[in-house]
């Protein structure tokens, strides 16, 4: 072998030995990453029923309330939509009342037929004004015998009985009336004082 050979020959296995132990020092490409698996399509729609189905029954829920405060509002506003007129209609039956009352039972009874009539006239006035507000809910309260109700009566004064039980009432002063489930006006009254404890019923329950 010739110098010129043998030399191309080094170089070569020279370089073969270079690159073939770059390539063993070169370390492995590392494997890929898993891709994340694709959500499940079947489960997607489950979670949206689920919650289009909780939207609904909120929404029923929420117009179904709506309903009932509706109901009741319509109910309230017919029902005491005339509490400021009945009440304004319960001072002239006062007058009216007043006016009877101021006419002796003897005048009354020696009158003459046009006075008669008079006072006929006035009487039935005040049951027609009455029996009109009853039929738009307005009732007279009936205390007399109850036990007082600070909700539906107004005390103006103490009468000493020993033997009616205390906090009794014994006089009426002036009417009351309610109209609907409300007190339009309370009724002003005596009450006993100095009795036996033992109640007598009140007007919540005599209503019931």
């Amino acid at each position: 072998m010739t110098d010129d050979n043998k030399n191309a020959y080094e170089t070569e296995a020279k370089d073969a030995e270079a690159a073939f132990g770059t390539a063993a020092e070169t370390p492995a490409a590392a494997p890929e990453a898993e891709a994340p698996a694709a959500p499940d399509p079947l489960e997607q729609i489950k979670a949206e029923h689920a919650d289009l189905k909780d939207r609904y029954l909120r929404l029923a829920a929420e117009m179904d309330n709506l309903r009932r405060r509706t109901e009741r509002e319509i109910k309230d506003a017919k029902t005491y939509a005339a509490a400021a007129f009945a009440r304004d209609m319960l001072s002239v039956s006062d007058n009216l009342r007043r006016a009877l009352d101021a006419i002796p039972a003897e005048a009354r009874a020696a009158a003459e037929s046009g006075l008669v009539a008079l006072v006929e006239g006035v009487e039935m006035t005040e049951r027609a004004m009455l029996s009109a507000l009853e039929r738009h809910g307005v009732k007279k309260i009936e205390p007399a015998g109850q036990r007082f109700d600070p909700h539906f009566h107004q005390a103006m004064f103490e009468v000493p009985n020993a033997d009616i039980p205390s906090n009794t009432v014994i006089q009426v002063v002036q009417d009351g009336y309610v109209i609907g489930d409300r007190v339009l006006r309370p009724a002003m009254v005596g009450v006993s004082k100095g009795g036996p404890k033992t109640d007598a019923p009140s007007s919540a329950e005599s209503a019931g």
